[in-house]
């Protein structure tokens, strides 16, 4: 189950988060996590190190995932919890990935966490990394 977090003490968040009764979030605010995205991040991350997800203006098409490992989480960030993972989302990047969903992709060329299924992005580049907003 997704759940999100607010106002937690940035000081043992990650503990904070594991043990914390949560509360669900609507499914207009959710972001999805798939069990692969899970599974590599229990791998990768550290006890303390969260999956920051942000979006910035470049690429091929206007605007551009950024994914990294990050142990801060600041005020402003949404937090979202999944089988004992956290993905953390700036309060701006967030308006760009409402409903999207994070998953890990192993291929030939590379393996990364990546943005699928992003229902704000109306095309996308090859690489996945980079997308144009619909204009409604």
């Amino acid at each position: 189950m997704l759940r999100v977090l607010s106002k937690l003490p940035l000081q043992g968040v990650y503990r904070t988060c594991r043990t914390q009764a949560l509360s669900t979030v609507s499914s207009v605010d959710d972001i999805i996590i798939t069990d692969r995205c899970v599974s590599q991040l229990k791998k990768v991350a550290l006890q303390n190190e969260c999956l920051r997800v942000a979006v910035e203006g470049g690429g091929c098409s206007g605007f551009e995932y950024k994914m990294s490992l990050d142990s801060e989480i600041n005020a402003d960030d949404k937090i979202f919890e999944k089988d004992g993972t956290i993905v953390i989302v700036d309060k701006t990047s967030f308006e760009f990935v409402k409903g999207a969903t994070i998953d890990y992709s192993e291929e030939l060329i590379r393996s990364a966490f990546r943005i699928i299924k992003n229902p704000i992005a109306e095309k996308g580049c090859s690489c996945g990394t980079s997308f144009a907003v619909k204009m409604d």
